[in-house]
């Protein structure tokens, strides 16, 4: 019991000491903040030109508050489409400060039609990063346009919701 206590009340103090590990900032997870509770997400980065061509090809599954992360080298114009991907998804596009800007969703298995990453009319069409999620997840979870991203691939000197 005595050694529980320690555990707990030195991990305690490691968060205080670490505001990326408090705000939830890790490689491994996509932590939107809006009006209510944040929303987390485990996800798999494609940081490599090959990692984003392959994307979710050819996956049968995509659990449920899962997705990939697409993060680009500088913010571009991005279009996606869904040749050889077997799954429904959301595609929720993020620009340099970690805002959401758009969301597309339930994008349908093998569709090969262009999916823009900016609404029309957007004036800053230049996306950081892509997540995609399960169809319907974006929408059962609460994930809008103009919530914020906290991850540690953001330059965290533009982001809304820094780690730190």
């Amino acid at each position: 019991m005595k050694l529980r206590a320690v555990t707990v009340f030195t991990t305690f103090l490691l968060t205080l000491q670490s505001p990326a590990l408090a705000a939830g900032c890790h490689p491994d997870r996509a932590l939107f903040h809006g009006r209510g509770a944040p929303v987390e997400i485990a996800v798999e980065i494609a940081d490599t030109q090959a990692e984003r061509a392959q994307g979710l090809m050819f996956r049968r599954d995509l659990p449920s508050g899962q997705g990939m992360l697409f993060i680009y080298e500088s913010p571009q114009p991005v279009e996606f489409w869904m040749r050889n991907t077997l799954i429904a998804l959301d595609m929720i596009f993020i620009d340099a400060r970690g805002e959401v800007r758009h969301v597309h969703p339930m994008a349908q298995p093998l569709d090969e039609t262009g999916i823009p990453g900016a609404a029309p009319g957007d004036a800053a069409p230049e996306r950081l990063m892509v997540l995609e999620v399960r169809g319907g997840d974006a929408a059962r979870l609460g994930i809008v346009p103009g919530m914020a991203l906290s991850h540690p691939a953001l330059p965290q000197d533009q982001a809304l919701a820094p780690c730190d």
